[in-house]
């Protein structure tokens, strides 16, 4: 890289590592090298659910060579069957479709014509072999008066840094309607940038940067090798956003912090690349120009709005130049501003989800030592001088949110809930109309947000034990914040999600160690929100 490329975030320096094994293609173990026959080995998976329809997802490897990001390795004719019990007694729909690697024989298919509320199995054969089994569910129809509506919810899942214990956790539950994974589904860092306090748990593959199709598309392979992910796509249907990380660090309309146009190539083509592999490898239906923002619904009980902040946003910008209140910036762009608030208008569910990349809840920092600050700084990328604004999350597009909460207020739109990922901590709050006034400017909505799966916290970047030293910057936050009602700056792991016709509740839940495959869970805390009230408050006992 040439000097004149921009500092970028990280919680932790790059660590030195040796060249060699990290950057060789994609291992495919010795039994698949010896095989003839295709082989599935990325497993399988289903996503955006709908009262009729499933998307279903696979990968066949054709020939051993055939491996992600390769464009090599022939035409193969995929056979897939969806069921209405797992013996495939019962084929409710079945075709064929041709893998090749112009899509990096991945398999997609959009079935249509089923039946509302209703469990599904699934496989795919290519050859004489047999994927693995997956199980979906379609959503109810629209009139169907819901009782309950169970989400597993993660973010920020850095394959370097940890195992995805959490995945595994939340596969063995058996209660989840669907997966939401709100962005960072993957990591575009080269090996050793960004790990674990510094150390690789496991390299990434390929071992540097990803910028090219070929990079994005061996790094989802990687990824999707994973044991626990592998089971938990195969549990329940997937619902994911996308967020920076899928593309690169911070990134915008027009670049990213961690890109350097010519040293990198063209933003676009490098925009263009990892949006193809995306939907490629993701369980995603591609909507709204090529984008994630979508909108999904669970009979009358919830609509859930799918944001896309990093398409359509103007650049980051620095606090004191003037430009934050601008009314020319946005992080939604004007045409996915005005298809969230006519959604939220025309909604007539009990419950509006947003399914939310970056935290909308306005955070402002005062004093802090400064050798919490920094760090906490890097964490939620804030200027080093520690300045009270994180201008890549809604506290740097105000307009934006003004607009949105102001929308909400005209309106009496009650009971929205944002759902965020992206800043590694978990956090519950309510959204208030005027942070300087609350609570006597009242609440337009509440938010949760889930911790990182393994991506470091700020105890990991410290190298600390955690709710140690974090608390201070707790105590500091809540604080200065009074609409803030719980943070936890150091924990790894996930959220469980329950929306009855009352209230809506999310279980936060911990790992005991990222760094091991075979980690254990624990209930650590809860929040809810009850019908009409647009406050969060803590509940004493998980959802059963």
């Amino acid at each position: 890289m040439t000097a004149a490329r921009p500092h970028r975030r990280q919680v932790l320096k790059a660590t030195a590592i040796a060249a060699g094994a990290a950057a060789l293609p994609l291992t495919l173990g010795t039994a698949a090298h010896a095989a003839t026959a295709p082989q599935f080995l990325h497993g399988v998976a289903s996503g955006d659910p709908l009262p009729d329809g499933v998307l279903l997802w696979t990968r066949v490897t054709p020939i051993p060579e055939a491996v992600p990001g390769s464009a090599v390795g022939p035409d193969t004719e995929v056979r897939w069957e969806l069921a209405a019990d797992k013996a495939f007694t019962r084929v409710a729909a079945s075709g064929t479709v041709t893998a090749t690697s112009a899509v990096d024989h991945t398999v997609k298919v959009d079935v249509r014509g089923l039946t509302p509320g209703t469990a599904y199995w699934y496989r795919f054969t290519a050859g004489g072999t047999v994927s693995p089994v997956g199980r979906t569910h379609t959503t109810p129809a629209a009139d169907t008066a819901l009782d309950r509506l169970r989400f597993g919810v993660a973010s920020c899942a850095n394959w370097e840094a940890g195992y995805f214990s959490a995945y595994r956790h939340l596969a063995a539950r058996g209660d989840i309607d669907a997966f939401l994974f709100l962005g960072d589904y993957i990591y575009e860092y080269k090996t050793g940038e960004f790990c674990a306090r510094g150390t690789v748990v496991r390299p990434h593959a390929p071992a540097h940067e990803i910028l090219t199709l070929a990079d994005y598309r061996t790094r989802h392979g990687r990824y999707k090798t994973d044991e626990d992910l592998q089971a938990l796509h195969a549990q329940v249907p997937t619902i994911a956003i996308w967020d920076d990380h899928e593309f690169a660090n911070d990134a915008w309309s027009g670049g990213a912090e961690n890109h350097t146009p010519g040293a990198e190539g063209n933003w676009a083509d490098r925009v263009a690349a990892a949006k193809q592999a995306y939907f490629e490898w993701m369980p995603v239906r591609p909507s709204i120009a090529g984008t994630t923002y979508r909108r999904l619904r669970y009979g009358k009980l919830a609509d859930l709005h799918l944001m896309d902040q990093r398409s359509f946003r103007s650049q980051q910008v620095k606090v004191g130049n003037g430009e934050i209140d601008s009314p020319d910036r946005t992080i939604t762009g004007r045409a996915q501003m005005d298809w969230l608030k006519s959604g939220l208008s025309a909604s007539d569910t009990t419950w509006r989800l947003i399914g939310n990349e970056v935290m909308i809840s306005p955070v402002a920092f005062f004093s802090l030592p400064d050798y919490i600050l920094r760090p906490l700084a890097k964490l939620l990328g804030l200027p080093g001088e520690g300045l009270a604004v994180n201008t890549d999350q809604w506290d740097g597009y105000t307009h934006d949110r003004r607009e949105l909460l102001g929308h909400l207020k005209s309106n009496g739109i009650d009971n929205t809930v944002f759902l965020t990922g992206d800043i590694h901590s978990a956090w519950a709050s309510d959204v208030p109309y005027e942070a300087a006034t609350y609570p006597l400017s009242g609440s337009a909505a509440t938010e949760f947000v889930v911790t990182s799966v393994t991506s470091d916290n700020i105890d990991d970047a410290l190298k600390v034990l955690p709710q140690t030293v974090s608390l201070a910057a707790v105590a500091a936050i809540k604080a200065a914040n009074r609409h803030i009602k719980w943070v936890d700056l150091d924990s790894h792991g996930y959220g469980v999600l329950e929306v009855t016709p009352e209230q809506t509740q999310m279980d936060y839940y911990i790992l005991s160690d990222r760094t091991r495959k075979d980690a254990t869970t624990k209930w650590t805390r809860s929040y809810r929100t009850l019908s009409g009230s647009q406050q969060v408050e803590r509940v004493y006992s998980p959802v059963k």
